[in-house]
């Protein structure tokens, strides 16, 4: 038994009808509380009848009458308002001492049986998820209901890493979009490099020669440490002449090349291209982050990047080693990828720090209007039979997999309370 689970049957009021305090008082739960997950007790504005007497209060629930004492309640003020404590066994040890300072409601016998065995079952069981044996029987509709909410959930559980990265930044909410920008063009196998990168390549520096496509590309290829070699094309020769005198003039210093990965990348994802992607986006790097903003659908930031490379790369992938011709724009599919990891989750936070909902509501818009992406956990849901039809969607089954799912957090669950024998108490 869990203290989790007996808050549980409390929360959604799962117990007989009848119900009656260890000294034998009818008690009728009015309304269960606020479930608190903060300290004190574990319900707050709760009201019950016992007997003929409304009381209104915070109630506490433990597995064992003891535990009051055991964790010092009785000596803590915090305490002093609870109208009910609500245990799954009583202990006579303590029993009389304790019914002199307030009711007791024991569970134990007090609920369906078949609750508590079916959440052992997803508590012990190996599989994917805990209810992958019943989600065949669970209505989709319900999941549509909850996806808003899961993103929002998923987007607010990376605030922290956001505002951690602004006020490294000093609070110039522009180079936080350049950087979180720069971390998506490294997509999963790059990003650290790539994080560095702009990091040592920094907006302030970039907008100096924003007018200068050339520039700006030995820039970023310099301080991506892959100009350090002897070329035998010229315009690689040239790049790294232009990066030589840029380094001496503001002391740059580049990342160790070493971290970009190559190997098991399809060519138009080699490094090499992606920061010619970006050594582009950055020539509109002025007007960016206003930009951003400013767009209102999804096609307004497509347009913002979908931008090719220099002519150089219509015809390698690498420097050096000529390639036959093909355009090296961003595709639609890795625009999609910079909106989901990137632009739309700024924004979002953006309108959170702000206090501007219509800029939290654009975000969401955003994940709603690209397709959802592609990778193993999306692949398992799929297959389960749920349909997965936006990044809105795939994003909340991500978050439903590693928040819920893996922690075993089915009380908390939509899902798994209907499973548990809630059905349509969750809001």
């Amino acid at each position: 038994m869990t203290e989790e689970f007996l808050q549980y049957l409390w929360k959604f009021r799962l117990l007989n009808q009848e119900l009656h305090t260890r000294s034998g008082e009818n008690l009728t739960i009015l309304h269960p509380g606020e479930h608190n997950h903060n300290g004190g007790p574990d319900f707050i504005n709760a009201r019950i009848r016992i007997e003929n007497t409304i009381w209104a209060g915070n109630v506490e629930v433990h597995i064992n009458e003891a535990d009051w004492f055991r964790h010092g309640h009785h000596l803590d003020k915090t305490y002093e308002n609870v109208i009910l404590h609500v245990v799954y066994e009583e202990y006579t040890g303590v029993s009389a001492r304790l019914n002199t300072i307030l009711p007791t409601l024991i569970l134990q016998e007090q609920f369906p049986e078949y609750i508590y065995n079916r959440y052992q079952d997803f508590l012990k069981n190996r599989s994917w998820i805990p209810c992958e044996k019943l989600i065949l029987k669970y209505d989709p509709f319900y999941f549509d209901q909850w996806s808003p909410s899961l993103l929002i959930e998923r987007l607010e559980n990376h605030s922290a890493q956001w505002a951690k990265l602004l006020e490294a930044n000093k609070f110039d909410w522009a180079e936080t979009l350049h950087q979180s920008m720069a971390r998506s063009f490294g997509l999963k196998i790059n990003t650290l490099p790539f994080e560095l990168l702009a990091k040592v390549l920094p907006l302030k520096l970039v907008l100096k020669y924003k007018n200068n496509p050339f520039t700006l590309e030995s820039l970023a290829f310099g301080q991506a440490g892959m100009l350090n070699i002897n070329f035998s094309e010229e315009y690689p020769e040239s790049l790294k002449k232009e990066y030589s005198f840029l380094a001496g003039k503001h002391s740059l210093q580049p990342i160790d090349p070493s971290l970009w990965k190559f190997l098991r990348l399809r060519p138009p994802a080699f490094p090499t291209i992606r920061i010619a992607q970006w050594a582009a986006i950055l020539q509109h790097a002025d007007m960016f982050f206003s930009s951003i903003l400013e767009c209102k659908v999804l096609e307004d930031i497509t347009k913002l990047l979908s931008v090719g490379t220099s002519e150089y790369w219509n015809n390698h992938f690498v420097f050096d080693k000529p390639s036959s011709s093909m355009p090296k724009f961003i595709g639609t599919s890795t625009i999609h990828l910079h909106i989901l990891n990137a632009i739309a989750p700024f924004i979002y936070f953006y309108g959170d720090q702000k206090g501007m909902n219509d800029f939290k509501e654009k975000a969401i818009a955003l994940f709603e209007s690209i397709p959802g992406e592609k990778n193993s956990i999306i692949e398992k849901w799929q297959a389960l039979g749920l349909p997965v039809d936006n990044a809105l969607k795939t994003q909340a089954f991500i978050q439903l997999k590693s928040n819920y799912c893996d922690k075993k957090r089915c009380l908390e669950c939509r899902i798994g309370s209907r499973f548990l024998g809630i059905e349509g108490m969750r809001g």
